[in-house]
């Protein structure tokens, strides 16, 4: 079955159908992975958009259930140049274009991802909407342009509910974290886990008292989907936390952060998604390779007038890729340390955070 890409720009292009057939409306983003495809669709950072993989071969090792980052994918639309007809993995249980249709999640194979990469490099990211209705394309345009990017994705994906994880068995002291989920991975959640970190998952909307109730040793602020902005709730409960507990804070969580603090957000062109962004910690001079996934920064020039300084910038075009407190137990990166899918280089984070929540401990028992 034919299906197109329609973009608000009005460039169209022609492919196949994959997935589940009909249509959906989208922002439009690439990836530049060369594997983890499934991770990124089941990354619920992804909610609301429609993701082009630059790499031209996707789905060749099949699906399974161990690399699921959520209950399900969180992708409006999957964009490919090659699906594998035949892939092959000893932990495969099914295939991408089945599973896709099975979510409801509309894909389009046999377009040039390079060609439409460089189109949203151009001209940043664009609404866009995959169809295999293709009778009368001119008519999808004024329809685009009129299609609201949704707003407070993260109440969508976050936990409605509080749950608890166990810490791993591990030689390192436990510690008691809080989990503020603006739509976590569980990559993220099992590395903490192996870290000795014991975890309270609590819903978005969790107020400060709430939080301090559960009598934690460090609050970790996660990843999540769309405007920082619009998670006021959120920002708010940030703000109350500060000083009563070490805080480390990834991807959203720390632009919310910064938000917190005084600082602003603005929306990048195209954004950084994938497993090759190059970071360099301003303190150690130390480059590490990081997987990110985001369409929103940190506005350097904003925190000026906040208590926060840059720990952390991306080599490629200088944005904040972190910052710390300069006097509370407060840092936060922009890139996922566990990576999943991409390099593990930035594992030590959590010891950082771990050491941060040692010495709250010792300050509290003296």
């Amino acid at each position: 079955m034919k299906a197109a890409l329609i973009l608000e720009t009005g460039k169209t292009l022609l492919g196949e159908s994959f997935g589940a057939t009909g249509e959906a409306f989208g922002e439009v983003v690439f990836n530049t992975g060369m594997t983890g495809y499934q991770e990124v669709l089941t990354d619920p950072s992804y909610a609301g958009q429609m993701v082009c993989m630059t790499y031209p071969l996707i789905g060749n090792y099949g699906i399974n259930r161990v690399d699921d980052q959520s209950e399900k994918p969180q992708v409006q639309g999957f964009i490919v140049k090659e699906a594998a007809r035949n892939p092959s993995h000893w932990q495969m249980e099914k295939n991408l274009s089945r599973t896709l249709a099975q979510s409801g999640v509309v894909g389009i194979k046999g377009i040039d991802t390079r060609a439409l990469t460089r189109i949203i490099r151009e001209y940043g990211v664009l609404r866009g909407v995959i169809t295999t209705e293709i009778e009368g394309l001119n008519e999808w345009v004024p329809r685009l342009k009129a299609w609201p990017v949704p707003t407070d994705v993260v109440a969508k994906v976050s936990t409605p509910n509080f749950y608890t994880l166990p810490a791993a068995q591990t030689q390192k002291e436990s510690f008691h974290v809080v989990v503020m989920d603006f739509g976590i991975k569980r990559n993220i959640l099992q590395a903490m886990q192996e870290n000795g970190f014991r975890l309270t998952v609590v819903p978005h909307t969790t107020p400060t008292e709430q939080i301090l109730d559960l009598q934690p040793d460090g609050v970790f602020l996660s990843n999540g989907p769309g405007d920082p902005k619009e998670v006021t709730v959120g920002i708010e409960t940030i703000r109350g936390l500060m000083g009563k507990r070490p805080i480390f804070g990834i991807c959203l969580g720390h632009q919310l952060l910064s938000l917190a603090l005084g600082g602003d957000t603005y929306k990048m062109k195209f954004g950084h998604r994938g497993g090759n962004q190059p970071v360099q910690d301003l303190e150690s001079q130390r480059v590490t390779i990081t997987s990110q996934n985001h369409g929103y920064a940190i506005s350097e020039e904003s925190l000026e007038q906040t208590p926060l300084y840059v720990t952390h910038r991306n080599l490629n075009d200088q944005s904040v890729e972190g910052v710390k407190h300069r006097e509370l137990p407060v840092f936060s990166v922009q890139y996922h340390p566990e990576a999943g899918p991409g390099p593990s280089e930035s594992l030590y984070l959590f010891d950082e955070f771990a050491q941060l929540m040692q010495e709250w401990r010792a300050c509290d028992a003296s």
